[in-house]
């Protein structure tokens, strides 16, 4: 599933050339997603014009001139292209936006987990896909001391915490492996033990990894494209995730065989670190 900085990505990607357009046509090919679209969306959008392209949590948000805002979830297969020579839509083509200068986003979707829907820029607050959430992990209100205090007392460990969607918002299963070990906390610790210097330290690193991930584009893992259609690279930067049995590269002169990224299951997730350089 595409985390924060793919998320990113892809609205930066899509403000370039949709932001100040109007949608001449919008063309919904299918009657649902992971959930029915709003009776009547594409009439709706038709016509209208795009203020602003921004991302909210891990969604897509398209802020309209009538006050109305698009939300869009990629789901775990989902992307948002822009189509230079558009030929026939493809099968799993399902919402097709043109432009009144003539320009074609293409969203597809072939597992059908991704959403579109429409609601009230006042109401998003309040709206059931958003008012659960914590802080987002690239905002001010996630401090050392916001995740102190959202971690405290909680026995599941700290990898399981970040993935929580109440306590921190975007921090995905790529993100919360390589931000532990840059911090070099151990991924099965209790979260409740995360407090003062190891929050101090941890924080930091997650913006920092997110920082650089969208700077690289995100990482295209799976399914994850570019707007333009170019791949992300930040897996390229990757220190232990998706690198079992190789060294974890931390620089250190102990034997390597001391520092081989292990994998282990939680939650259901794979995570991958260096059980010696994090504790």
């Amino acid at each position: 599933m595409p985390e924060l900085p793919e998320v990113e990505t892809v609205c930066r990607g899509l403000a370039g050339v949709l932001e100040g357009r109007r949608f001449a046509k919008v063309e919904l090919r299918r009657k649902d997603l992971r959930i029915p679209f709003p009776k009547g969306l594409a009439a709706a959008l038709t016509g209208r014009r795009v203020e602003r392209i921004y991302r909210r949590a891990k969604y897509i948000m398209m802020a309209l001139d009538d006050g109305q805002v698009l939300i869009s979830h990629l789901g775990m297969s989902g992307r948002m292209t822009i189509v230079k020579d558009a030929g026939p839509p493809g099968t799993h083509d399902h919402v097709i936006f043109t432009t009144d200068d003539g320009t074609v986003v293409r969203f597809n979707d072939p597992r059908r987990f991704g959403l579109m829907t429409l609601a009230t820029a006042s109401a998003l607050d309040s709206h059931k896909l958003f008012r659960h959430l914590g802080p987002d992990a690239m905002s001010a209100d996630f401090s050392p001391a916001a995740l102190s205090a959202a971690l405290k007392g909680r026995k599941t460990s700290i990898k399981a915490a970040l993935l929580d969607q109440s306590i921190v918002v975007g921090v995905g299963n790529i993100y919360a492996c390589e931000s532990l070990y840059r911090a070099g906390i151990s991924p099965k610790r209790k979260a409740g033990t995360i407090a003062g210097m190891r929050a101090e330290a941890l924080v930091p690193v997650i913006k920092e990894v997110l920082a650089e991930a969208i700077a690289a584009g995100g990482s295209s893992l799976r399914d994850h494209v570019q707007p333009s259609g170019e791949l992300g690279y930040f897996q390229k930067a990757w220190k232990v995730y998706g690198r079992e049995g190789e060294s974890c590269d931390c620089g250190s002169n102990r034997a390597p065989a001391d520092h081989k990224v292990k994998r282990i299951v939680q939650g259901g997730r794979s995570t991958f670190f260096c059980a010696y350089c994090q504790t």
